[in-house]
């Protein structure tokens, strides 16, 4: 794909996604006029970049959905259900052929425009009595009695352009606004005298000579694109610059115990101060490469609307989506990531936790239901929520198929919390049916794998009646965490602040509760866990605690805290080991091994279930 071909698809590709919110938005406020104009300029813009790479299949597609916007916007039209949803047809079938050119598709073998796309857009456009031609430019005929007057726009083709591609209007769609002036309308009663072609092009050398477009300067770039795949060599090797400076500073501070005389002191002096500087400047350099990374999640929640809509329809349920925190900024990669999970969500909670307009009206609840998607930032975490106010989970059913499927035994999943995070096991539906939407106990498992790849954890809370909620917490930056230094049976291990409460000393003996070692903390007992049994070290005296942050708090006792530092993580590629995340170079050098979040919050269990 050439570079202009580039150019347009990434620009047409953010385009067609505000379209589709926009036609959902209009669905809901028809007499909004400037979503109207906001639709009518997108497939203008569009099918004017489209006209100019020759694809004549798009243009065809946002030239007939222009017509029907220029009907609506006019009110020849009325904004009916037949309207939008011919316009979310023609806005589905622009974003594929966009994608599919974005995945390598040569233009040549893109598909032509399916023929029932033209018929529901031209019955749409002709709902009201507006006639195919009167929506479509074509050449005024001159009616047998007197004519009203047609307003003739100096964008109709002309009549020697054999080809019968309008190329002015694609060149003023591609023509920054403001360049040009605007076209004239004029008011005739019988067939205009087509210009010549030698007149058009005196015409559009004139308005570029005029003095209008001489004084306006050309709009300035306030931002570019970069290849991903460069931004992330250059966030690593600002990570590693400022590792370096870390451990530079180190042997300075180690260097600094010695006693320098002589021309030795002001050569000290001189290094201590460039490399104060270079370790401000390196850390700066990492913190504004990472700003570049971060996007708002708005990017992704505005492509689940239609989702929901869809799938609600086909469910035969009336449900609404509410978004709430779409500026909040994430790390692109957690970004990307993040639609599948949220699709299996979402489709989820519409098969599973929504009721049936029936089911609501017989529990007294409205008839339309509500899924809410949240995001927000807290400490160094994004959060992400999706509830439902939909009949909620029952624990003990979940208990039981669990049980009945060979997932857990008898003995495992006391709590409701933990039956709730039955639905993540593999294999794991509530469904005795498959259908296409759920039941082959995939999704959840999904979900799960792909926040736990990203160093994040998701927790369910759910009342019976009320609705489900699923929290979904992830590092706001991936490359770089804020940890705590800990060690026990000698090996450094960093756990995410994200769930460090504080900092307790440990006795020598402690209460126990059913065999486990209890420690009261601000007057509420919780139990002690050690870090080094549960990963395998040799037992040893652990005198320091860690209140760890999560639904059933605890405490985590480890040989000694070392401090706090911002770590670049590497991911573990090549070994799987429970606990663990990745790893780290201290500012000293040293290896130090990261461990999860979802470990943490999930109480340090470390699972092993029976198989089918």
């Amino acid at each position: 794909m050439d570079d202009m071909l580039k150019e347009f698809v990434v620009e047409a590709l953010d385009l067609a996604t505000n379209v589709e919110e926009h036609l959902l938005s209009l669905e809901r406020n028809p007499g909004d006029m400037n979503t109207l104009n906001a639709v009518f300029r997108s497939f203008h813009t569009i099918k004017g970049g489209a006209g100019f790479m020759n694809l004549s299949a798009m243009v065809s597609a946002c030239h007939l959905t222009e017509n029907l916007f220029d009907a609506l916007r006019t009110g020849q039209v009325a904004v009916t259900p037949e309207a939008i949803e011919a316009a979310l047809e023609a806005s589905g079938f622009v974003a594929d052929q966009l994608t599919a050119l974005n995945n390598g598709v040569p233009p040549e073998q893109l598909s032509t425009m399916p023929k029932a796309l033209e018929a529901m857009l031209t019955d749409a456009i002709e709902s009201k009595g507006v006639s195919k031609k009167a929506a479509a430019p074509a050449t005024p005929q001159v009616a047998a009695t007197a004519p009203e007057p047609v307003a003739v726009s100096t964008s109709t083709p002309s009549a020697n352009n054999t080809d019968g591609v309008d190329w002015e209007a694609y060149y003023r769609a591609v023509t920054p606004a403001g360049t040009l002036p605007e076209p004239v309308a004029t008011a005739v009663a019988t067939a205009p005298k087509a210009p010549s072609a030698k007149e058009e092009h005196e015409a559009v050398k004139s308005s570029l000579s005029s003095t209008d477009v001489k004084h306006t300067a050309p709009a300035k770039e306030e931002s570019i694109r970069i290849d991903a795949v460069k931004l992330n060599v250059l966030l690593e090797v600002a990570g590693e610059s400022v590792q370096a400076a870390n451990q530079a500073a180190v042997l300075l501070e180690k260097l600094s115990q010695f006693k320098f005389d002589g021309q030795a002191a002001p050569l000290m002096a001189a290094l201590t101060e460039t490399l104060t500087r270079a370790s401000r400047y390196s850390t700066e350099l990492q913190r504004a490469t990472l700003a570049t990374r971060m996007q708002p999640v708005g990017r992704l929640f505005q492509k689940f609307p239609r989702l929901v809509r869809e799938l609600a329809r086909d469910l035969g349920k009336e449900v609404d989506l509410n978004i709430e925190g779409a500026e909040t900024e994430v790390d692109r990669v957690v970004v990307d990531s993040l639609y599948d999970p949220l699709v299996h969500m979402l489709r989820n909670a519409l098969d599973h936790g929504i009721e049936t307009a029936e089911e609501r009206l017989a529990s007294n609840k409205t008839a339309r239901s509500t899924i809410s998607l949240k995001a927000w930032q807290e400490a160094s975490s994004v959060m992400i929520e999706v509830s439902d106010d939909g009949k909620g989970m029952d624990a003990q059913r979940l208990r039981d198929k669990a049980i009945s499927k060979g997932l857990i035994n008898a003995h495992d999943a006391r709590t409701d919390d933990e039956a709730f995070q039955l639905v993540f096991l593999p294999g794991f539906s509530t469904k005795e049916v498959a259908s296409s939407v759920s039941g082959r106990g995939v999704g959840m498992d999904v979900v799960k794998t792909a926040v736990e790849r990203h160093r994040g954890a998701i927790r369910i809370s759910s009342e019976l009646g009320k609705g489900t909620t699923f929290l979904i917490r992830l590092p706001i930056e991936l490359s770089i965490v804020p940890t705590m230094l800990v060690r026990t049976d000698g090996a450094s291990l960093a756990l995410p602040m994200a769930t460090v409460q504080r900092v307790v000393e440990l006795p020598e003996t402690f209460e126990s509760v059913g065999g486990q070692p209890v420690l009261r903390d601000l007057g509420r007992p919780l139990p002690v866990k050690s870090l080094g049994k549960v990963l395998g070290y040799m037992p040893s005296s652990e005198r320091v605690g860690i209140v760890i942050a999560a639904p059933n708090p605890y405490i985590l006792s480890v040989d000694s805290v070392d401090g706090t530092a911002d770590l670049v993580i590497k991911p573990l590629t090549c070994i799987s080991t429970p606990g663990i995340t990745g790893t780290a170079r201290s500012a000293e050098g040293e290896l130090v091994l990261v461990t999860s979040l979802s470990f943490l919050i999930d109480g340090c269990k470390v699972r092993e279930m029976m198989t089918a």
